[in-house]
């Protein structure tokens, strides 16, 4: 689970900024909190702000420092224009455009019966990584134990077996992340680093081209196993009972393409017969296909215990079916493996009291400078110097702009006539 993601320099986030997922000392919902290692962790956190204020950059920050975890072993020196890697600063100002962007996560891993904690981070420049770093805590321990350390001058690996060490001084070079490198070399440590990163699922439904990808990809054993189409019926049915299953049809192949094809049609019932009517899955709503996008992933994460990052979850979805989805996290019967969801959106519907506790809202806001910065409703003060009350109504005082995070409108004048 994720405890807390930092990060700084990238795109509109020109200083650090946080996000807190280890729980507050509030009384509502207290249940759902996660005692793990020592730390109190939630299994959500919603993002809102207006259009621009850099909510989908909290969402692309974390996606970019998995992606270079996983994927930095194949850099190196293949890698000739370093540039089309580097995560982009903030551009506003001299200074931040040529510094370093950083990226830091403490998190646990799932499944770990002793109950670690772990710190892992890393920055990177105009040239490739400038510093990155291994820690890690026992659940009794106060302080963090150092793996591993580089900076520009430095490189101390005090905490990898020393029959690796040297296999990773003689081939790191300087876009590469040790993580990455030594997760190649099996060593145990850096594997289970990248394995964490690897178990999280990312789906951007701001973006068209990812919305129409996801949308063709099917859950695991779905073509062969009529026990999965049956298990994302029924997750088809917590929201729309007219589909009663699906048909799978394998297409011929086309040409000399080794890919195989398949027709998914969707069975609907008929009014007043027992038949069942088919309709082609892509001929399915905007809504019912998103769903369908969703389920692989929604899948994965509750059995592997990790974390969904989803960008604009409200997108063609109703308000209900979003609270469905997010009560699903919510639920520890359903979700057993403690898998948390981060979620951007601009549905004020699921800004509730009766959905979420203070420190599970977050908010980012961009001001005349083009700077972004997120903070939680549990850690916002009013004009009088007031926290928020958990009896609240938070939809309406966000809307009045009480919270800040909202669009500063004025009338689009130019459509007057002259």
């Amino acid at each position: 689970m994720i405890i807390q993601f930092n990060f700084k320099n990238y795109k509109s986030f020109r200083d650090e900024a946080t996000l807190d997922l280890s729980a507050t000392k509030m009384t509502e919902f207290s249940e759902r909190v996660v005692s793990i290692g020592g730390e109190k962790i939630l299994p959500v956190a919603a993002v809102y702000g207006a259009n621009a204020s850099g909510k989908s950059n909290v969402y692309g920050a974390f996606e970019y420092m998995s992606d270079y975890v996983v994927n930095s072993f194949k850099y190196g020196d293949e890698v000739k224009n370093f540039d089309e890697i580097r995560p982009h600063p903030f551009m506003f100002d001299s200074e931040s455009e040529n510094s370093d962007t950083s990226f830091e996560v403490y998190f646990t891993v799932p499944g770990d019966k002793t109950e670690k904690s772990y710190n892992y981070g890393f920055c990177v420049g105009k040239e490739g990584i400038t510093e990155e770093w291994l820690n890690y805590k026992a659940k009794t321990a106060r302080k963090y134990k150092s793996v591993f350390y580089r900076d520009k001058k430095n490189l101390d690996l005090s905490g990898i077996p020393k029959a690796s060490r040297e296999n990773i001084s003689v081939a790191l070079e300087k876009q590469v992340l040790i993580v990455s490198l030594g997760a190649k070399l099996r060593i145990a440590r850096c594997k289970l680093v990248r394995d964490w990163f690897l178990n999280n699922e990312f789906a951007d439904f701001g973006n068209v081209i990812t919305n129409f990808f996801m949308s063709r990809l099917l859950p695991e054993g779905f073509v062969d196993d009529e026990k999965v189409r049956e298990k994302v019926v029924k997750f088809f049915a917590s929201f729309d009972e007219t589909i009663k299953g699906f048909e799978v049809t394998k297409l011929p192949q086309q040409d000399d393409s080794k890919d195989e094809h398949f027709q998914i049609d969707a069975l609907h019932k008929v009014i007043g017969s027992d038949e069942l009517a088919k309709i082609p899955l892509q001929n399915e709503s905007a809504g019912t296909l998103k769903m369908f996008a969703l389920y692989p992933e929604l899948q994965e994460v509750l059995d592997q215990g990790g974390v969904f990052f989803i960008d604009e979850l409200n997108a063609r979805l109703h308000p209900l079916l979003v609270r469905n989805f997010i009560l699903t996290f919510l639920n520890a019967e359903i979700n057993v493996n403690h898998a948390q969801l981060v979620f951007t959106t601009h549905d004020t519907w699921q800004l509730s009291n009766q959905l979420l506790r203070r420190d599970e809202i977050w908010f980012t806001e961009k001001d005349n400078d083009g700077l972004s910065t997120l903070y939680s409703l549990a850690d916002f003060v009013d004009e009088d110097g007031s926290r928020i009350r958990k009896d609240e109504s938070y939809e309406k005082n966000y809307l009045l702009g009480k919270y800040g995070a909202i669009p500063s409108l004025k009338t689009i004048e130019f459509f007057k006539g002259e």
